[in-house]
C-alpha cells in the first residue's frame, strides 16, 4: 500500500506513469517509463556527487601541491561543463516557455527540478575545476564515477527517445488529417542527444589526469612514481604500474629502474605526525613531579622531537605507541575500512544472485522464460564481483600503506631512542635484541593492519550469513551455528598453545642468533684453538629444541587445520541434518542447497580468521610491550653535565660519585679533576682503576649520583677500542665533516696513517669491512684518533689512544699530536695512558686507585711524594724495556727534580739488565704484548687480521678498495635445481604423499558436492523417510572421508618441512663452521647470520605454510575447472583462453614481484646494520654529538627500502586486478553457459555457478602462493650457495689415531722450502722459507711490515695452507694429518682477547675436560684468581657478550690462563695486544718464562731488546729468510739486517 502511494505522488509529479511492472519486468522486451527515467536515472548519479563531494574537499585539503597550468585538458572540460550547464538552464526556460500558462501542455514538477538539480551539480563539477587547478589535485574519483553513472543511466532514455522519435516520424510521415504539434518533442529530443554527447565527452575526459603541477612542496622529477599523476580509471585498475611489470618481464628490475618514493610515505612526512601524537601521549603519561614544566625534547632533528618518558615524573603508566599510532594513521585507516564495508556487502549479494539464477533454471524447465532475465543475471554475478574486485584492492593498498608508515614510525622512533638510552638501560639487552625490534616487533605491524579490519567485518559476515541463512533453513541454523561455535574456544585453546610454542621458539631461535654471532665474530679464534666442534654441539642442542617445539606447532597447526577444512562440512552436514529430521515437511530443494553452500562457504573465512586473528593479535601485542619497554627504558639524563661557560676551567668534576646505573654499586668516589685551558692532563693508574671511567664520566655517560661535571666547548673522543664504521677510510676520518685536503693531509701525517693509505688498495677510500675487520688494532685505533683530531674540537678525551701502537709510532704520535708541540697543542686534552715515557711533558698527572684519586700533581711533585706513583714508576723501571735513550732522560728528569731518587733508580735498572741476562727467556715486553704490532703496523696493514689486505698488497687485483662481496641478489627464476635439493631434503616418498592425499580430499569434495546434487534433484525422496536417510549417511561418509585425507595432508607437509628444514640447517652450519678463514673476510657477519637465522626461519616456519596452501589450492582450481565442464561442458573452451590470459598475468608478475621482493630485502639489512652499528658506536656518536646525522642517514636507508617495498605491494594489487577480473569472466561464463545452454537440471547449475563464485579467491591465492613459493625457495637457494662453500682441510682423518697420543713430545719445528700465498691467484707471501727448530728454544721472529711474520703463525695452524714445501713438527708432516689434531696441540696467545658469552669455566675449557683445580691453578698462575674468588658466581661467573663485563686486561688475561691450561709443546706468542698495564705486563712475563719452560716458544715481535735474549732470531723479509742465528752472533756482525735494526732502537 506504502508503495502504491509513494508511485501515486510521483506520477503526479511526472504528470505519466512512474513505474509500470508489465512494462518493465513482466515482459520479452523490458523498458522504463519515460518518468522514471528523467527522475530516478537522472538524480541517482547527482545524489551520489553530493553525498561523496566530501572526499573531493578532502583532497584539496591534503594535497601537497599547487597550481596545475590551464591546458587542453581542463579547459576542455570548463568548456564542456560550460556547455552542459547552457543546454541545462535552456531546458529549464523552454519547459517554462512552451509548458503551462496559456500552452496546452501543463506544466509538472519533474520539468522545473530535474534540470535545476542537473543545475546545480553541474556547476558544483564547474566549481571543483579551477579549484583542482589550484590545489594541484590531478585526478577525482568522485568526479568520474559521476560521469560514469550519468552516462550509463542515460542509455535507457537513448533508446526510449530514439523510439519515439521514430514514431513521431511514423506519424507525420502517414498522412493522418490532424497536424501535430512536437515541437516541445523534438526539443527534448534534441537537448537531450547533445546533453548525452557533452556526458559522454566529459567522461572520456575524466579517463586522463591533469598535467604536473608547477609548485610542488617535494621535487617531482622525471623517477617519480606514475601512481602520483595517474587518472583515477588507471589507479583502480593500476594500469599506472604496467610498465613496471612489462620492464620486469623483459629483464630484472634493478635499483635504478624503480620509482622515487611517494613523498608521504617518506620519514619526512610521516615522522612529524607520529612525533606530535607521541610527545601528546607522554605527556599525559608522565607528569611533572615538580608539577608545573613539561618534559622538554632532548634534541631536535628538523621538525621531529621525541619527548623523553624521563623517569624524573611520577609515572601514570607507560606511554604506549598504540594512541599515537590510532592517531596518525586513523585517518586513512578508517577510510580503508569503508571499502571492506561495502564489500562485505556486495559478497552477499552474489548468493542471493545465485538463488535468482537456480530459480530462473527451475522455472525454465517448467514454462519457457524470456532469455535477457538469466543474461541479466549473469551480468549482475558478473559486476558484483568486479565491483568487489576494485573496492578490495582499494582497501588493501590503504591497508598497506598505513602498515607502511607505522613501519617507518617505529623504525625511526625506535633508531632515535637507541641513540639516548641510557648505558644501564642498554645492556638490559644484546644489541642483538634491540635490532630484533626494528626486524621483527616493527615488521608485525605491517603484516598485521591487513587483517586488523576482520575484528569487525569477520562478525558482520558471520551475521550476516546467518540472518540469510535463517530465511533459506529457519532455525534449524542454530544447530549449524552450534558447531561453529564449539570449534571458535577449541581454535582459540590450540591458537593459545601455538602461542605459547612460538614464544618459546623465538626464545630459542634468540638464542641459537646469539650464539651464532658470537661463533662468527670470534671464527678465527675457534679455529686457532680448534674449538669448533663444542660450538657446534652448543648450536646443535638449541636448535634440537627448537625443533622439537617446532614440532609440537605442526600438530597444532594440523588440528587447527583440520578444524578450518570440516567446520564448513560439519557445520553444512549438521545443519541439513536437523532441517531434514526436525520435520517432516522439510525437503531439501536445489536452491536452498546451493545458496545454503554458498553462505556457508562465506563464513568459512571470519570463522577461521577470528582465532588466527587473535593470535595475531595476541603476538602483536608481545611486541609492542617489547617495543613499549624500550621507548620508556631509562635516557641518559642530559644533566649529567652542566655547559656552564661561567666556571673557570672548561672541563671539572668536583666531589663526583659516579656508577654505571646500578645503584648500588658506585665506580668512581670522590672524583675531584680540574683541566685548565690548553692544558694537557693524564690520568695512570692499574687495570680496573677506573681511568675509562672518569673520560666516561666527563662524556655524561655515567650516572652521576652527586657532584657536578662541567665542561664547555665542542667534545672529541678516542675510545679505547676504536669505533670503525662500515665506510671508507676517508669517510671514518671525514666523519661527516667537509673535506679539506691540506687539513686532512696533514692529519693524516700526524697520525702516522700516511704508509698504511699506501698500502691500502684504493687509498683512503678503501672500504673498511664492518667493525673494521680488515684493518689492524693499530690501525682502528689511529683512525679513530685521526678522526678526532680532523674534527678540530675544543676538548680532547682520549682514552689510550696510544695502547695499540708501539713505542715507536707512540711517540711519533705523542710529538705530532698529543704533546705540546702536537696538532692538539692549543686544545684542552685529557689522556689515559699506561707509557710513563710521555709523562713527564703532561701539565698534570691524576693517579687512580680503586676509583680513586689517589694522588695528582705535576711529574715533579708526585715524585717527591714518593706515593703510589713512585711506586708505580719504579716498578715500571724494573721491566727494562725502556729504550736507552728513554732511561737516561728520566734520569736527567729525576736529577732535576729529587736527586735522593736516582740511586735507587739506578739499582733498579740494574737489577732489570742483571735479571734479564741471566734468565735464558725472553721477557716480552709490554709493548710487543701490546701492539708491538703497531709499529710493524704503522707501515703496512697488518696481513693477519685479513687476506684481503694481504691480496690488496698485490697489484691491486681486487675492484679497488671493496672489500666485501656485495651480496648477490640472484636474477631471473629459480633454478628447478634448488626445487630438486628441497624436495630431496624432505624426503621423495612425503613429497609424492602430499599431492596424493590432497587429490583425494578434493575427490572426497567433489563427491559429497555432486552427492547433495543428486539428492536435491531426487523427488522421491519426499515420500520415503528410509531413501533420505541414506542419502543423509553417505554424506556424511563423504564428510569423514574429508576430514581424514586433510588431517594426513597436512600433518605430511610440516612433518616434512622439518626434516627439510633440520637437514639443510645441519648441512649450512657444518660448511660455514668449516669454511676457510678467508670466506670469513669477504662476506659479512651479518650475511652470513641472516642466512643463518632469516633463511632458516623461512624453512622452518614458512615454507611448509606456503607449500600446504600452494597443494590444497591448486587441487581446488583443477576440482572447479571439472565441476564446471561436467555442468556444461562448452565452457571448455573458453577455458584455454582464460588459461592464457592468467598464465601471463603470472607470468608477468612473478617475474617483477620476485626481483622487486630480492631488492627489498637486499635494501633491509643496511637499515638493521646500521643501527647495529649506531648502538655499538652510541657512545662516540653522543660525544661528537653528530646524532642528527645519524637519524638522517637511518632515515634515507628506511626510504631506500621504501622505494623497494611499495612496488612489490602495488604488484601484488595489480595482479589481483587482474586475476580477480579473470576469475570474474569464469563466473560470467559459468553463469552464461548454465543459463543460454538450456541447462535443465538446476542441481548442476548451482554447483557449477557456486563453484565458480570461489574460484577468483582460489586463483588469487594460488598465483599469490606460486610467487610467494618462487620468493621464499630463495632461501632455500642462498642455502644451497652457502652449503657448496669451499672447504678447509678435514678436522679429523683417519691416520691420527695412529700419530703419537702425546705428539709433540719434542716441540721441533721444521721449515723445509716452504711457500705459501692467501688465496688462488695472489702471490706467494712466504717464497721457499727453510729453518729448523730444536724443541724448548725460544725464537723471536722480527721484520719490518709485510715481511711475512704473522703468515708464518698463519701456516703453522693452517689457517691458510701451504702452496709448496712443508712444516714438520717432531719430524710429522703438519699437512697429513687432521686440522683438530694440529691445532689442538698447539698454542697460541692471539692478538685479540676473544671472550664468548658463558661462564668463566665455558671459556677457559669449552670441552669439560679439566678438573676445577687444574683451572683454579691455571687462574692463578694467570693471576686472575684474586678476581675470580671475588666474584659471587665463581668459575660460573657469566661472561657477557664478547666479554663486555671484563676489562680488556683481563681478558688478556684469560687469554693466558686458556694457553697455560693447554700447556703444550709448541707456544705461539703473537704480539698480544695492548690495555694491559705494566705491573700485569710484568706478570705475564714471568709466567709465560717459568710455565713454559720446556716448551719451543716463537714469539712475533717487533721491540727488539724483548727478544735478544732469546736462543735464536728468525729475520724475515719479503717473504725469505735473511738471517737465522743467536741474537748475540747477529749484534756481533754490523753489516747484518738485525744489528741495523737494533741501532735504530738505539740498542747497540
Amino acid at each position: 500500500m506504502g508503495d502504491a502511494t509513494a508511485f501515486s505522488s510521483m506520477d503526479e509529479f511526472c504528470g505519466s506513469t512512474f513505474w509500470d511492472a508489465n512494462e518493465t519486468w513482466w515482459t520479452t522486451d523490458p523498458d522504463f517509463t519515460p518518468c522514471f527515467e528523467q527522475t530516478v536515472l537522472v538524480w541517482a548519479p547527482c545524489a551520489f556527487f553530493w553525498l561523496f563531494m566530501l572526499f573531493d574537499f578532502w583532497y584539496l585539503k591534503a594535497s601537497l601541491d599547487k597550481n596545475i597550468p590551464w591546458n587542453r585538458l581542463n579547459i576542455s572540460k570548463l568548456l564542456i561543463n560550460v556547455g552542459l550547464l547552457v543546454v541545462t538552464a535552456l531546458d529549464l526556460i523552454m519547459s517554462f516557455v512552451k509548458k503551462g500558462g496559456d500552452s496546452e501542455l501543463p506544466l509538472y514538477g519533474v520539468d522545473i527540478w530535474t534540470p535545476i538539480i542537473k543545475l546545480l551539480t553541474f556547476l558544483m563539477v564547474l566549481m571543483f575545476i579551477p579549484l583542482n587547478r589550484k590545489y594541484g589535485v590531478q585526478t577525482s574519483g568522485c568526479q568520474f564515477m559521476f560521469w560514469f553513472l550519468l552516462t550509463i543511466f542515460s542509455i535507457p532514455r537513448c533508446r526510449t527517445e530514439a523510439r519515439l522519435h521514430q514514431e513521431r516520424g511514423q506519424i507525420i510521415g502517414s498522412q493522418q488529417a490532424e497536424p501535430h504539434d512536437f515541437t516541445w518533442e523534438t526539443y527534448q529530443f534534441a537537448s537531450f542527444f547533445i546533453f548525452f554527447a557533452f556526458t559522454c565527452l566529459m567522461l572520456i575526459l575524466n579517463c586522463f589526469a591533469d598535467q604536473l603541477p608547477r609548485q610542488t612542496k617535494y621535487y617531482r622529477g622525471p623517477k617519480e612514481i606514475p601512481e602520483l599523476s595517474a587518472s583515477f580509471l588507471s589507479r583502480i585498475t593500476y594500469s599506472w604500474f604496467d610498465r613496471m611489470a612489462l620492464k620486469g618481464y623483459r629483464n630484472p628490475l634493478e635499483e635504478k629502474d624503480l620509482w622515487d618514493l611517494r613523498p608521504q610515505d617518506s620519514c619526512k612526512e610521516v615522522m612529524p605526525t607520529f612525533a606530535h601524537y607521541w610527545n601528546k601521549n607522554v605527556r599525559k603519561n608522565y607528569k611533572r613531579a615538580s608539577g608545573g614544566q613539561e618534559p622538554k625534547a632532548q634534541f631536535s632533528n628538523g621538525k621531529v622531537s621525541f619527548e623523553n618518558p624521563q623517569s624524573n615524573g611520577r609515572k601514570k603508566g607507560m606511554a604506549s605507541i598504540m594512541p599515537p599510532i590510532y592517531r596518525s594513521f586513523g585517518g586513512i585507516f578508517l577510510f580503508g575500512s569503508f571499502f571492506k564495508l561495502i564489500t562485505d556487502i556486495l559478497t552477499f549479494a552474489q548468493p542471493q544472485v545465485l538463488s535468482l539464477i537456480i530459480g530462473y533454471v527451475e522455472d525454465f524447465a517448467k514454462v519457457p522464460q524470456p532469455e535477457w532475465k538469466g543474461i541479466m543475471y549473469s551480468i549482475l554475478l558478473f559486476v558484483l564481483a568486479s565491483a568487489q574486485t576494485f573496492i578490495l584492492a582499494q582497501y588493501f593498498h590503504r591497508m598497506f600503506i598505513v602498515g607502511l608508515r607505522i613501519r617507518t614510525a617505529l623504525i625511526n622512533c625506535i633508531y632515535r631512542k637507541a641513540l639516548r638510552i641510557s648505558n644501564a638501560a642498554r645492556k638490559a639487552s644484546t644489541v642483538g635484541e634491540i635490532v630484533n625490534l626494528m626486524a621483527v616487533d616493527a615488521q608485525r605491524f605491517m603484516d598485521l593492519t591487513t587483517y586488523l579490519n576482520m575484528l569487525w567485518s569477520a562478525p558482520l559476515q558471520i551475521a550476516l550469513a546467518l540472518y540469510f541463512l535463517w530465511q533459506q533453513l529457519g532455525p534449524s541454523v542454530l544447530a549449524g551455528l552450534a558447531v561453529m561455535i564449539i570449534m571458535i574456544p577449541l581454535n582459540g585453546f590450540i591458537a593459545s598453545r601455538i602461542k605459547t610454542y612460538q614464544i618459546r621458539q623465538m626464545k630459542y631461535k634468540d638464542e641459537r642468533v646469539k650464539l651464532m654471532n658470537e661463533v662468527l665474530s670470534g671464527i678465527k679464534v675457534l679455529k686457532l684453538y680448534a674449538w669448533e666442534p663444542s660450538f657446534e654441539k652448543q648450536v646443535l642442542d638449541i636448535r634440537d629444541k627448537e625443533i622439537a617445539t617446532l614440532r609440537a606447532t605442526a600438530y597444532l597447526n594440523a588440528s587447527t587445520s583440520f578444524l578450518w577444512s570440516c567446520a564448513p562440512f560439519l557445520v553444512s552436514l549438521v545443519t541439513f541434518a536437523t532441517y531434514l529430521l526436525s520435520n517432516e515437511a522439510n525437503q531439501l530443494s536445489v536452491e536452498k542447497v546451493f545458496v545454503s553452500l554458498a553462505l556457508f562457504d562465506i563464513m568459512k573465512l571470519p570463522l577461521t580468521i577470528i582465532p588466527m586473528l587473535t593470535v595475531d593479535i595476541a603476538e602483536t601485542q608481545v611486541s609492542v610491550q617489547r617495543i613499549n619497554k624500550f621507548l620508556n627504558s631509562e635516557e641518559l639524563d642530559p644533566n649529567n653535565v652542566q655547559h656552564d661557560a661561567s666556571k673557570p676551567h672548561p672541563m671539572s668534576i668536583e666531589n663526583g660519585h659516579f656508577s654505571w646505573g646500578d645503584e648500588d654499586e658506585m665506580t668512581l668516589k670522590n672524583i675531584n679533576m680540574q683541566v685548565p685551558k690548553n692544558n694537557l692532563v693524564a690520568i695512570v693508574g692499574t687495570v680496573g682503576s677506573g681511568k675509562s671511567s672518569v673520560i666516561q664520566a666527563l662524556l655524561g655517560e655515567m650516572e652521576k649520583i652527586s657532584g657536578t661535571v662541567n665542561t664547555v666547548g665542542k667534545m672529541a673522543y678516542v675510545p679505547q677500542q676504536a669505533w670503525i664504521q662500515n665506510a671508507t677510510v676517508r669517510d671514518n676520518i671525514l666523519f661527516g665533516k667537509p673535506y679539506d685536503r691540506k687539513r686532512y693531509n696533514k692529519v693524516i701525517d700526524a697520525c702516522a696513517l700516511r704508509t698504511d693509505i699506501e698500502i691500502l688498495s684504493a687509498g683512503d677510500l678503501t672500504e673498511v669491512g664492518e667493525k673494521g675487520i680488515n684493518l689492524s688494532g693499530g690501525q682502528k685505533q689511529r683512525i679513530s684518533l685521526a678522526r678526532a683530531v680532523y674534527h678540530n674540537a675544543d676538548l680532547y678525551l682520549l682514552d689510550d689512544p696510544l695502547s695499540a701502537v708501539d713505542s715507536h709510532v707512540g711517540k711519533h704520535i705523542f710529538e705530532e699530536v698529543i704533546g705540546p708541540k702536537g696538532m692538539l697543542a692549543k686544545k684542552t686534552r685529557v689522556l689515559v695512558t699506561h707509557g710513563i715515557t710521555f709523562l713527564p711533558q703532561t701539565d698534570k698527572i691524576y693517579v687512580m686507585k680503586m676509583g680513586e684519586i689517589s694522588e695528582n700533581g705535576t711529574y715533579a711533585e708526585l715524585l717527591k711524594n714518593r706515593g703510589a706513583f713512585a711506586d708505580f714508576l719504579m716498578q715500571h723501571l724494573q721491566e727494562g724495556e725502556e729504550e736507552e735513550e728513554e732511561l737516561n732522560q728520566i734520569k736527567r728528569q729525576l736529577s732535576q727534580t729529587d736527586p735522593a731518587l736516582v740511586a735507587p733508580f739506578e739499582k733498579a735498572i740494574l737489577l732489570a739488565r742483571t735479571e734479564s741476562l741471566s734468565d735464558s727467556i725472553s721477557v716480552t715486553s709490554a709493548d710487543s704484548l701490546m701492539g708491538g704490532s703497531l709499529r710493524r703496523r704503522g707501515k703496512r696493514q697488518d696481513s693477519y687480521d685479513s687476506n684481503a689486505s694481504a691480496a690488496s698488497l698485490k697489484k691491486k687485483q681486487e675492484v679497488e678498495g671493496k672489500l666485501i662481496e656485495t651480496e648477490k641478489s640472484q636474477t631471473g627464476g629459480v633454478d628447478f635445481a634448488v626445487y630438486k635439493h628441497y624436495i630431496k631434503s624432505v624426503g621423495i616418498f612425503l613429497s609424492v604423499a602430499t599431492l596424493v592425499l590432497n587429490f583425494v580430499f578434493q575427490a572426497f569434495q567433489i563427491g559429497s558436492n555432486l552427492w547433495l546434487t543428486q539428492w536435491s534433484n531426487d523427488k522421491a525422496v519426499e515420500h520415503d523417510t528410509g531413501l533420505r536417510n541414506m542419502y543423509l549417511g553417505v554424506y556424511g561418509a563423504f564428510g569423514f572421508g574429508q576430514v581424514i585425507s586433510n588431517i594426513a595432508a597436512v600433518l605430511i607437509v610440516y612433518i616434512g618441512g622439518l626434516i627439510g628444514a633440520q637437514k639443510l640447517f645441519c648441512l649450512l652450519f657444518r660448511r660455514i663452521l668449516g669454511a676457510p678463514q678467508s670466506f670469513f673476510d669477504i662476506q659479512p657477519r651479518a650475511r652470513i647470520l641472516d642466512r643463518l637465522a632469516n633463511d632458516v626461519y623461512k624453512l622452518d616456519m614458512v615454507l611448509p605454510e606456503l607449500l600446504r596452501v600452494f597443494n590444497s589450492q591448486a587441487f581446488r582450481v583443477l576440482a572447479t575447472i571439472v565441476v564446471i565442464s561436467i555442468s556444461t561442458p562448452i565452457f571448455l573452451a573458453v577455458i584455454v583462453p582464460i588459461g592464457f590470459i592468467y598464465y601471463f598475468a603470472q607470468r608477468f608478475y612473478v617475474a617483477t614481484s620476485r626481483q622487486l621482493m630480492r631488492l627489498e630485502s637486499v635494501s633491509r639489512s643496511p637499515i638493521y646494520s646500521h643501527f647495529g652499528e649506531t648502538v655499538t658506536g652510541v657512545s662516540t656518536i653522543r660525544a661528537y654529538t653528530v646524532q642528527d646525522r645519524f637519524i638522517e642517514e637511518s632515515d634515507n636507508k628506511v626510504d631506500k627500502n621504501q622505494v623497494c617495498k611499495y612496488p612489490s605491494l602495488i604488484a601484488n594489487r595489480w595482479l589481483a586486478v587482474r586475476l580477480e577480473m579473470v576469475g570474474n569472466l569464469i563466473i560470467l561464463f559459468a553463469s552464461l553457459f548454465a543459463v543460454l545452454g538450456g541447462q535443465t537440471n538446476p542441481g548442476l547449475v548451482g554447483l557449477s555457478v557456486s563453484y565458480a563464485l570461489q574460484v577468483t579467491q582460489t586463483l588469487n591465492w594460488l598465483v599469490r602462493m606460486s610467487s610467494d613459493i618462487e620468493t621464499n625457495i630463495v632461501s632455500v637457494e642462498r642455502i644451497k650457495e652457502y652449503g657448496e662453500t669451499k672447504q678447509e682441510a678435514a678436522w679429523e682423518l683417519e691416520e691420527d689415531k695412529k700419530k703419537p697420543k702425546n705428539w709433540p713430545e719434542d716441540g721441533r719445528v721444521e721449515f723445509k722450502d716452504f711457500q705459501v700465498r692467501y688465496r688462488e691467484g695472489l702471490e706467494l707471501v712466504l717464497r721457499g722459507v727453510s729453518f729448523n727448530i730444536s724443541g724448548g728454544q725460544k725464537v723471536g721472529i722480527v721484520g719490518r711490515t709485510g715481511a711475512g711474520k704473522s703468515s708464518l703463525t698463519l701456516a703453522l695452524f693452517r689457517i691458510i695452507e701451504s702452496a709448496g714445501g712443508k712444516i714438520l713438527i717432531d719430524g710429522i708432516d703438519i699437512a697429513t694429518m687432521g686440522l683438530h689434531m694440529l691445532r689442538s696441540r698447539l698454542t697460541i696467545i692471539p692478538q685479540d682477547p676473544v671472550l664468548f658469552s658463558g661462564s668463566l669455566r665455558s671459556n677457559l675449557d669449552p670441552f669439560e675436560v679439566k678438573t676445577d683445580d687444574e683451572i683454579w691453578k691455571a687462574l692463578e698462575l694467570s693471576h686472575l684468581k684474586a678476581f675470580a674468588k671475588s666474584l659471587t658466581a665463581g668459575l660460573n661467573h657469566e661472561i657477557s657478550e664478547g666479554g663486555e663485563n671484563l676489562s680488556v686486561g683481563q681478558r688478556q688475561l684469560v687469554c693466558l690462563a686458556r694457553a697455560l691450561l693447554r700447556k703444550t709443546k709448541v707456544l705461539v706468542l703473537d704480539e698480544a695486544t695492548a690495555a694491559v698495564d705494566l705491573e700485569t705486563d710484568d706478570l705475564i712475563q714471568k709466567t709465560i718464562r717459568s710455565e713454559f719452560r720446556e716448551c719451543t716458544v716463537l714469539t712475533i715481535a717487533h721491540r727488539l731488546n724483548t727478544i735478544l735474549d732469546s736462543d735464536k732470531v728468525i729475520v724475515l723479509d719479503k717473504g725469505q729468510i735473511t738471517e737465522f742465528d743467536a741474537p748475540s752472533a747477529l749484534l756481533a756482525d754490523p753489516k747484518s739486517a738485525f744489528f741495523s735494526m737494533a741501532k735504530d732502537a738505539n740498542l747497540v
